[in-house]
């Protein structure tokens, strides 16, 4: 009789995963944090980070991700703690809130991304940008000088964003805008400081007598917070002046928040931020790692590079592009929906370093995951983007390799993957708004520059780290060599 109660007692004990490490164990990996959480996805699939103020679960299983973020949506979302913690940089944006909020965001939003005029106007804005650069590259080609590329995406990037979320010519390419600079110094150093609190167990205190990284942090949002109510200002003193039916209260998202009634400035703050955020860094940081990625495989560089020539009808003859703002005027939405070769290496290059590396959601009330294990109220449950797409589980035994043919069928042809195996835009009703924007946007880009330019590593042997932020930046320069596109086509 003892027996059969032991057992009865074994069955309906609770399962937990299995403890992979503390939060100090993250601290002391903060520099290589995604290496660490990979090695350890790579041991137990999904794992408990202990934690004596709330614990973490940490999954790679699509299961578990589908669960999450579809199946048993109401019950996981940002909640207190990850409000609380981005809340200072982020304001009330889509990225910190939940219920009406979120779906007040939400829908409008959606409506502004479902616009033609967004679609035309952000086109026109993307190949001017991608043009600027190229100009840039253009004069780095000629005097053989190796090119930055981290500093010049995210400066084109945030000038697109400026242009078609705000109306603003911020003007980043040219150097010359000191202004610019500075906002975006602040905001990639506060992007990395209000990141440091999910590791740093300290940072309520530091907050508190406003020391470490915590008082610097704080200097940063001035910086941010200046520049951005400037701009809310100047935009709402130009809506006065201009008339009700102009292009100027139709093209840019600002404007059309702006016409909502009763709507307060640090809304309109918040609104801003987030669409930095999402429109800024995961563009850019996506570009120099797809570029990164073909300069360590150049008959992948090339093939993409043929497959440009091709969509915007090149003819064998033009061995080189000498007006690059005439080549920029074949990109156009038929030429770029031909491309599906690119849109795979770009996908590829995603499914490696993804924006975004990990993604909290808060659990509301006791529950259990779909692996059997048990996550308890308050707790948090984090999917792993970056260790997901280095699973041999789920992508193979092939899976650190740059494969872009994985995405394509025998046709040639696109298809994407489950986006709770390929989670790098989210999934479910969280499904990342600005997706086909997004790899318009990069699209656009790398057919433009791919189809004037080669590229190389300045530097072959150096493997680039990651800084640990909201978005996967690449910490410090990587140095590319720019050549003239020319020869590889003959036929």
């Amino acid at each position: 009789m003892v027996y059969i109660y032991n057992q009865s007692q074994k069955k309906e004990k609770k399962k937990y995963h299995p403890l992979g490490g503390t939060k100090f164990h993250q601290l002391i990996n903060l520099r290589r944090l995604h290496h660490y959480c990979t090695d350890l996805a790579a041991e137990y699939k999904t794992f408990k980070i202990y934690n004596p103020l709330n614990n973490e679960i940490y999954t790679t299983d699509p299961a578990n991700v589908e669960y999450i973020l579809k199946t048993n949506f109401e019950n996981y979302g940002k909640g207190p703690i990850l409000n609380n913690t981005l809340k200072d940089l982020l304001g009330d944006g889509i990225f910190t809130v939940d219920g009406d909020d979120w779906r007040e965001q939400r829908k409008l939003s959606s409506h502004e991304f479902s616009k033609k005029v967004l679609r035309d106007f952000s086109g026109v804005v993307f190949r001017e940008n991608a043009i600027k650069v190229s100009n840039i590259f253009s004069k780095a080609a000629n005097s053989n000088k190796a090119v930055d590329i981290t500093d010049l995406f995210m400066k084109s990037t945030t000038d697109s964003i400026f242009k078609v979320g705000f109306g603003i010519d911020f003007d980043n390419l040219s150097g010359s805008n000191e202004k610019g600079a500075r906002f975006c110094r602040a905001f990639d150093d506060a992007n990395e400081l209000i990141v440091r609190r999910y590791f740093d167990l300290s940072w309520k205190i530091q907050r508190y007598f406003n020391i470490g990284s915590e008082a610097a942090l704080k200097k940063n949002i001035k910086v941010i917070d200046d520049i951005i109510y400037k701009l809310i200002h100047t935009k709402i003193e130009q809506m006065k002046e201009a008339k009700d039916d102009t292009l100027l209260k139709k093209q840019d998202i600002l404007s059309r928040f702006l016409q909502m009634k009763n709507v307060e400035p640090k809304y309109v703050r918040d609104i801003i931020v987030t669409f930095v955020l999402a429109g800024k860094d995961p563009i850019a940081t996506s570009l120099y790692w797809f570029i990164y990625m073909l300069c360590k495989h150049p008959q992948i560089q090339d093939k993409v590079a043929k497959e440009i020539k091709e969509a915007t009808n090149m003819s064998t003859k033009d061995l080189e592009i000498s007006n690059i703002a005439e080549f920029a005027t074949r990109v156009t939405e038929e030429a770029l929906d031909k491309m599906q070769y690119l849109h795979a290496a770009l996908t590829e290059t995603i499914r490696l370093y993804p924006a975004l590396s990990l993604d909290p959601k808060t659990c509301f009330s006791d529950d259990v995951l779909p692996d059997g294990g048990s996550v308890k109220k308050g707790e948090l449950v984090v999917y792993m983007p970056y260790a997901m797409g280095r699973m041999t589980f789920l992508w193979g035994d092939d899976a650190l390799e740059f494969k872009p043919e994985r995405w394509l069928d025998k046709n040639g042809v696109f298809h994407p993957a489950s986006p709770y195996k390929f989670t790098a835009f989210q999934a479910g009703p969280r499904t990342c708004l600005g997706r086909d924007f997004a790899y318009r946007q990069m699209k656009i880009f790398s057919s433009i520059l791919l189809g004037c330019f080669a590229f190389k590593l300045s530097d072959a042997s150096k493997i680039p780290n990651y800084r640990v932020m909201i978005n996967l930046q690449i910490d410090g320069p990587l140095h590319i060599l720019v050549s003239k596109r020319y020869g590889i086509y003959t036929q």
